[in-house]
């Protein structure tokens, strides 16, 4: 008997895995009919979830944390048992305000902090406060843009406007001139760039090199009354994931995104970085950066606990939520290894065998220990070398001027 899910999603590359996991079968192997509904806004996806129109939802990360701890609306505890990708993220300036930065984009993007603070010199050259696009208040995007900004002593709740608007119209909203830059996934970056309005300024993957970006998001009641079903769903994802990251798989995969069901761009555009390539600047040569997305490899679906909370510090650090005992274990619980662990004990998948780890601690890949299999973890360095202790977070926070 087939079971049929509902689960909304975004268009955005990193739908990717729940794509495949319907047009290539690994659903329906395990039983299962994905009805893929996509949506526009990050709120209105939120809102499809909280209210049971689907029974799962293609989410960013931080955003299932913040509904969690009630931060935009009643509390309602969501439950994340898998990471659908990380990294992905992309920030592109208008070629007016890029002209004031260091003249060749590929060299911004090697040297994150210089370009930070390049951009500090730039907004003390533009004739207002540059109003740049997030696509939620709570994304991993908007969280990345302040560590960034931050760290060359912009603030970014003084020294900005940042604007939020859904990914997909983030390019129209740069065209109209209602945003002077936005950061998004992609393929929204490229299009903006290949449409010669905008040029890359930094990218995620540069800022963290492995950033807890999209996650596989459930109300917590459902997911717990239904523990087979979530099961085959999260067998399935796991072998989606595995195809999506194998290169030969790449032209395929960016044919199904294409689609205008899931993302609706060309497919040589979404190509491009699923491939790890960034076009800077339209007519500049491509830039290499094979870690911009991942979807599989090194464990990239389980959900660390330790990433959970470094979520929750930055928005502690940003006043954005309380700092307390009880809202910190709200937060940590809503990633769930325990559920990863059971679904997939049956695979030949590494299985991690900690829930938490430091954040920011690998300068290269390192085999750790593992319950199952050979697991290798890719490098995780913040771009300012800081390393996070999820048991020492005010410790962590400390060390911030805000």
């Amino acid at each position: 008997m087939t079971t049929n899910l509902r689960i909304a999603f975004l268009p955005l590359n990193d739908v990717a895995v729940l794509a495949a996991a319907r047009e290539r079968g690994f659903a329906e192997e395990e039983g299962l009919a994905l009805d893929l509904v996509r949506t526009t806004s990050w709120a209105t996806l939120r809102d499809r979830l909280v209210y049971g129109q689907v029974q799962a939802a293609h989410m960013l990360a931080p955003l299932a944390v913040a509904v969690t701890l009630g931060l935009s609306q009643q509390p309602a505890a969501l439950a994340a048992p898998f990471k659908l990708g990380v990294n992905g993220n992309m920030l592109v300036m208008a070629k007016d305000f890029a002209a004031a930065l260091a003249p060749d984009p590929a060299a911004r993007l090697a040297d994150p902090l210089g370009t930070a603070h390049d951009f500090a010199a730039a907004i003390g050259l533009w004739r207002r406060k540059p109003i740049i696009g997030v696509v939620h208040r709570f994304s991993s995007h908007a969280l990345m843009l302040r560590y960034w900004l931050a760290s060359a002593g912009i603030d970014p709740d003084r020294d900005v406007v940042l604007r939020v608007l859904p990914p997909s119209l983030t390019v129209e909203a740069i065209h109209a001139g209602e945003i002077d830059g936005f950061i998004a996934g992609e393929p929204w970056g490229s299009a903006a760039i290949e449409s010669g309005r905008a040029e890359a300024v930094a990218i995620g993957q540069r800022i963290w090199q492995r950033g807890v970006e999209k996650v596989l998001a459930f109300r917590e009641p459902w997911l717990e009354e239904n523990p087979e079903i979530t099961d085959r769903l999260l067998r399935a994802l796991a072998r989606a994931a595995v195809w999506c990251d194998e290169p030969d798989n790449r032209e395929i995969l960016a044919d199904i995104l294409a689609d205008p069901r899931y993302v609706g761009q060309p497919s040589d555009l979404i190509l491009r970085t699923l491939s790890g390539t960034i076009v800077p600047r339209a007519g500049d040569a491509a830039v290499s950066c094979p870690d911009f997305v991942l979807f599989s490899r090194e464990a990239t679906p389980f959900p660390w606990r330790s990433q959970a909370l470094w979520i929750y510090s930055q928005l502690v650090r940003w006043n954005m939520v309380e700092p307390s005992a009880e809202t910190e274990a709200q937060a940590a619980a809503v990633f769930r290894p325990d559920i990863y662990r059971r679904a997939l004990a049956g695979s030949d998948l590494p299985m991690p065998g900690a829930s938490m780890k430091l954040e920011g601690a690998v300068d290269a890949p390192l085999g750790v220990g593992s319950r199952k299999g050979d697991l290798l973890l890719g490098p995780d360095r913040f771009f300012d070398g800081r390393v996070f202790d999820p048991e020492r977070i005010e410790d962590y926070l400390a060390g911030f001027a805000r």
